[in-house]
């Protein structure tokens, strides 16, 4: 494959080794201050769909405590196809992990050759 097959338009990175994931997005209520704009509903009625060839990586962890009560706030990145439906306010669920979406998707485009590659979109979980 050339770097000409790379320009845009042209095949994203695949992941050969990656997995499954799910992603929840809570359904719309009606908001009743304003009808054009809904409200996330509850996380018990969820639209779930599933991510294919997904990578999540490892960011940080970091421990706060106080006198009475102590986290663990975990920050990691899910890499997926730029067409991937996931944005702010959806959940990751990997096997027995649960991660929030709280930053939005970045797609990077290469600014040489037009590549677009993957969209990072960054998670957290907070345990505690």
């Amino acid at each position: 494959m050339s770097w000409l097959d790379n320009l845009a338009g042209g095949p994203t990175m695949e992941f050969p080794f990656g997995e499954s994931v799910f992603r929840d997005r809570r359904r719309p209520v009606p908001n009743p201050a304003n009808p054009d704009r809904p409200l996330p509903g509850s996380w018990d009625d969820v639209d779930t769909i599933t991510v294919d060839g997904a990578f999540v990586a490892s960011s940080s962890s970091m421990g706060s405590a106080d006198a009475t009560r102590s986290d663990v706030l975990t920050a990691k990145s899910l890499y997926c196809h730029p067409a991937s439906d996931v944005k702010v306010g959806d959940r990751i669920r990997r096997g027995s992990e649960t991660y929030y979406v709280h930053a939005r998707p970045e797609a990077d485009v290469n600014p040489f050759t037009g590549w677009h590659p993957v969209v990072e979109i960054p998670l957290e979980m907070s345990e505690g």
